[in-house]
This record gives C-alpha cells, sequence and structure tokens, in this order.
C-alpha cells in the first residue's frame, strides 16, 4: 500500500468497524462571532512548499503515525456505541504542540506518539506527507470526480503571552499556521464561538461545535487546531435503485433494519478465520475504504488484536476478487474527549500543571495540556463517502505565585504621579518628614 493511502485510511477503515445510527436531524448554521478585535499574528517566515524529505523519514513518520493510531483505537474502544476519529488529525494538532514541549514532556509526547524521528526531521517530514496527500494525481483523469481532502491548521493565543518567536517560526514553516489572538479570560466564551466558527468553515459545516461551554476558561492561553475535510466519489458507484432495507445484527444479537446498498464488482478481498476484509477505490485519486468485518462473535477479540503488524498482514493480503457487496448506508458523527486515553498511553506529564513542560512555547512558565477535544463526521451512501474531523489541543496555565515582599514606608521617601500610557511624569515629590 502507498504512503499516500495510509493517513487517511485507518480514520475511514475504523469507521465501519462500528455500525452506523440514523442520519442527524439539521442543525442550524453556526452564526460567526465577529472578528473585529482579532489580531492575526504570523512569523516572518514562509511555508516551505514544495517540502523535500528522504523517503525514509516520510515511510518512519507514517510507521509511527499508524502505530499511534491503533494504540488509540485500543483505548477508544470501551466507548459506547458507534467510533469514528482521524488519528492523522489528532497527530498534527499534538505534533505542533510537541514543538513547544521541552524535557521529559517532549520525551513522553515522542513516545506516545511513535516518533521516531529527531524534530528537525520529524516536522519538515510531516509537512511533505501533507503536501503529497493533498496534491491531485498527475494527470488526472477526466473521466472520474476529483477527490478534495482539505488539511488547515491556526492557532489562538492569548493576545498578551510572550510566545517564542522560534516556535511561531515552526509552525509557520511546516504547518502553515499563523496565530490569531484573543482575551481568553476576558471572554472566553466568544473565544470558544470564533473558533468553533473557522473549524465549521474549513470542515464546509460538517464539525460543528467541536469546543463545548466551559472547554474554554479564563485559564486558557493557547489553542492548537486542526480540521481536516474529506469527500470522494466511488470508483464504481451503487445504483440507488439497489438499495434495499435489510437486516443488520447488533452486537447483542438483536436484529435492526437499515437501507444496504448492494454492488457486484471486482474488489480487493481477503478473509482469513475471524474476519473478512474489502477495499473499495474511490475515483480520482489513490484512496480507498478498506472495510473489515469481523466473524460473528469475534469482534471484540478482533479487536483486541488489531496490531499494525496484523493490520499490515491483512492489507497485503487483499487481492483482486469477484465480489458481492453489500454495505449499509450511513451517516454520523462523535466526540470525544482523549485526555484520559492519551494520559494513559503515556503523556500523562503534559496534563501535569506541576511537571508539564512547555518553555519551548511561550516564555512564561506554567502552561500544560488541558485537555484534547476531537470531532469526527462521516457520510457513506451511494455515491461517496463524505468525511471531516478537527482537533483541539487547549492549553492552560496554573495562576503563578505572585512575588512575595514586605514594604514599611518608615523613613524618608520620593514619589511621583504619572500618565502610565504617555509614561509623562506629572508630579514628583520627597518626603523627608510626614
Amino acid at each position: 500500500m502507498s504512503a499516500r493511502k495510509i493517513g487517511l485510511l485507518i480514520g475511514l477503515a475504523f469507521a465501519l468497524l462500528i455500525t452506523a445510527c440514523a442520519p442527524l436531524p439539521p442543525q442550524p448554521t453556526p452564526t460567526k462571532p465577529s472578528s473585529g478585535d482579532i489580531i492575526p499574528v504570523r512569523s516572518g517566515k514562509p511555508y516551505r512548499s514544495p517540502a523535500n524529505v528522504p523517503e525514509t523519514n516520510l515511510q518512519a513518520l507514517i510507521e509511527g503515525n499508524t502505530a499511534f493510531a491503533l494504540d488509540l483505537y485500543q483505548y477508544l474502544r470501551g466507548e459506547e456505541g458507534n467510533l469514528f476519529y482521524s488519528p492523522y488529525s489528532i497527530t498534527l494538532a499534538l505534533t505542533m504542540t510537541y514543538a513547544g514541549a521541552a524535557g521529559q514532556t517532549a520525551e513522553a509526547m515522542a513516545q506516545t506518539l511513535h516518533f521516531t524521528l529527531p524534530p528537525e526531521q520529524l516536522h519538515p517530514a510531516l509537512n511533505a506527507l501533507n503536501q503529497r496527500l493533498t496534491t491531485p494525481p498527475t494527470p488526472p483523469n477526466p473521466e472520474e470526480p476529483p477527490f478534495e481532502l482539505h488539511i488547515a491548521n491556526a492557532l489562538w493565543g492569548q493576545k498578551d503571552e510572550p510566545f517564542r518567536s522560534a516556535f511561531l517560526d515552526l509552525l509557520a514553516e511546516n504547518y502553515n499556521a499563523g496565530m490569531q489572538t484573543l482575551d481568553f479570560p476576558a471572554d472566553p466564551e466568544g473565544a470558544r464561538q470564533r473558533i468553533n466558527a473557522w473549524v465549521a468553515e474549513q470542515t464546509r459545516d460538517k464539525i460543528r461545535d467541536l469546543l463545548q461551554p466551559g472547554d474554554i476558561t479564563s485559564r486558557t492561553r493557547l489553542v492548537l487546531t486542526n480540521a481536516i475535510y474529506f469527500k470522494a466519489a466511488w470508483r464504481y458507484p451503487f445504483k440507488p435503485e439497489d438499495t434495499r432495507e435489510g437486516d443488520f445484527t447488533l452486537l447483542n444479537g438483536q436484529k435492526v433494519r437499515v437501507p444496504m446498498m448492494h454492488l457486484n464488482k471486482e474488489l480487493a478481498y481477503a478473509e482469513g478465520e475471524d474476519y473478512q476484509a474489502a477495499a473499495l477505490p474511490y475515483a480520482g485519486g489513490d484512496y480507498e475504504m478498506v472495510v473489515l468485518v469481523p466473524t460473528t462473535g469475534q469482534f471484540k477479540a478482533f479487536e483486541q488484536t488489531l496490531t499494525p503488524q496484523r493490520l499490515n498482514e491483512i492489507l497485503t493480503r487483499l487481492e483482486p476478487t469477484q465480489l458481492d457487496l453489500t454495505l449499509p448506508r450511513f451517516t454520523y458523527d462523535a466526540r470525544l474527549s482523549l485526555k484520559s486515553a492519551l494520559e494513559a498511553m503515556g503523556m500523562k506529564i503534559a496534563f501535569d500543571p506541576d511537571r508539564a513542560d512547555f518553555t519551548a512555547m511561550s516564555e512564561y512558565p506554567g502552561l500544560f495540556i488541558g485537555n484534547v477535544v476531537h470531532k469526527g463526521f462521516v457520510a457513506v451512501d451511494e455515491a461517496g463517502t463524505e468525511a471531516a474531523a478537527a482537533t483541539a489541543v487547549i492549553m492552560e496555565r496554573t495562576s503563578m505565585p505572585a512575588r512575595s515582599a514586605t514594604l514599611r514606608v518608615d523613613r524618608p521617601f520620593i514619589f511621583l504621579i504619572r500618565d502610565r500610557q504617555s509614561q509623562s511624569i506629572l508630579f514628583i515629590g520627597r518626603v523627608l518628614r510626614p
């Protein structure tokens, strides 16, 4: 399987490990808050495009990303109901955060995220992978509809926070991420609405309300966001007239009626003692959806064995087969708080106000990750697939202790009265004897 497919393939494949619910009811379009008080802050460094890195670096990055994706799945599979997320979006947001980490915090994040490249190679490699994923095939096939893949990153920082220029430069060069300054203590709700509006815009309005009330507080100092949007038509579309209501058996044995699509086509297929698998190619790009279907009664056991090695074994066994495929049509979204999972996976220090070290991010100490929130959306029908996801890493600061001092004005002193804005001294005096 090519490197280009891997990043999004893992997230899309997991969407089908657990089946769908009914389409969501329509929701009102979010109102975009006024941006009159937003001050964009951009590094003077240009975005690096094209980003040329050794192929070995790309392969090391992709292998690490896959390992993180499957590790995270093992911690999230205990969630009730449907599950859908983009490990690639989460990786991007956390890697931008990693750029501001230092010491043991950076070491813990690198281990959890399965980074094997040093930072000076890691960030350019991720930039190169982004560019590869979003570049259409050359030449494009005029007979197939083009796929859409949009990836965007942004920073939202406290207006008076002394962020380090090296941190901002790195994110500008490798993630095309500029910073917009907000005043979190003065208006946390307005900041939340502004960030949510950006996410909705970048995901074609598919991810709404990524940040819930209470996610942004007066302690927030920085929010690092990633948004990803994917839309592609099937290379071999399902015919709507072939869709019929059919039984879908839940894990508890209960049967429910859902719309079932049907296709008889030569597709990549594999099977083993405890699974069947198929790959459905998309038109206009080098993407596919891989469906992993555990044998009846083996779902939980199959989940537990889904390691990078097992997944690779399944993918390498796919071969062209005349396949009679029945697939449910579905639409749903899912929101996740990733703090507990990431702590359990080895990143606990990054969430610890007393131990986290993000001094490469800001000149002020005390920053730590308050939470990592993620939301995914997926719709699969006869025409193709639409998917979107967004991730926000919320950085907070504990109240810095005030300096302790004692002053007894029990001796002669000098005083002055000045205008703080212009720093003009209006009066000056001396008291030798009160």
